[in-house]
């Protein structure tokens, strides 16, 4: 399980963990102990807290009532509930999703998927609040105009998994590079190579600050100190999906990283940085656990 192996970087981050199921104490317990849990893992019979946080996912219900052959509802369940259809056993189920909670219980954030196949990484989660600490290696170089260190969130995902890139970026003294809204230069960006079964989701940006370029008398948004790039990928995780990444050991990635740079003097060409970045591959856990009678 990905949360288990993130436990002690929550940790690290300042946060506590906790997962809630609609599933009866019992299923949790033989969960925790054949996966080796050691954070709380919270059963809500009946749904109630799910209820009360408005992420009830009806279309489980729908599917098993008087609309269940509806073309409409059976998109949907494939969707949101299962590509192989629901059960009277999924009725009670929430969507998929993360609540960040401060001390006194107030939510501060909240995470939720498109699909119910996708999941977002917990390290994921953890670099869109601003969290930059991984214990993935990452890769250093230096440029001419910058040093880069590049990493992905974790080092092994799943069909199914929303997963996070780095791009901790620092110009050189003296130099900027441009932030989305400059016009007429090529603004600092990431390219990810297409391919099979990785979807690119779109490039996070901090925010710029305002540069005077007295030589054109302009003003324009530019990164002039340290600032960090947010790639998000998803994995994808239906069946055609994984039935192609079944018996591999492993997914690389490659991009690069785009920008133009100037000095209070002179603007240089663009410049691209070829990147790749390989993660290895988990397999799914399909299986509930076993009860003992």
């Amino acid at each position: 399980m990905e949360l288990q192996g993130r436990v002690d970087e929550i940790r690290k981050q300042g946060l506590s963990l906790a997962a809630m199921s609609y599933d009866p104490p019992e299923i949790l317990a033989a969960f925790s102990r054949q996966r080796g849990i050691t954070f709380p893992l919270l059963s809500d019979i009946g749904s109630e807290t799910i209820k009360r946080y408005g992420i009830l996912n009806a279309v489980a219900a729908e599917a098993v009532g008087p609309n269940a052959t509806d073309p409409a509802v059976a998109a949907d369940v494939k969707k949101y509930v299962s590509q192989v259809g629901a059960s009277a056993r999924m009725v009670g189920i929430p969507f998929p999703g993360t609540f960040i909670l401060d001390r006194d219980g107030r939510v501060k954030s909240r995470f939720f998927e498109e699909s119910y196949i996708e999941r977002s990484t917990s390290s994921s989660i953890l670099m869109r609040v601003g969290a930059k600490e991984t214990a993935v290696p990452g890769t250093q170089l230096s440029a001419g105009h910058l040093d880069l260190k590049t990493y992905p969130g974790e080092a092994a995902v799943a069909p199914g998994n929303r997963f996070s890139i780095a791009f901790d970026v620092t110009p050189k003294p003296r130099i900027h590079v441009y932030a989305p809204g400059a016009s007429g230069y090529r603004v600092v960006g990431v390219t990810i190579t297409p391919q099979p079964f990785v979807r690119v989701l779109p490039l996070e940006y901090p925010k710029s600050e305002i540069y005077f370029f007295k030589p054109l008398n302009e003003r324009v948004p530019v990164y002039a100190k340290p600032f960090t790039l947010v790639q998000e990928l998803v994995l994808e995780g239906h069946p055609e999906a994984q039935a192609a990444l079944r018996g591999k050991d492993s997914v690389t990635v490659t991009g690069a990283l785009d920008y133009q740079a100037c000095d209070d003097k002179v603007c240089f060409n663009p410049t691209s940085i070829p990147l790749s970045w390989t993660l290895s591959l988990r397999p799914l856990i399909r299986e509930r656990p076993t009860v003992p009678q």
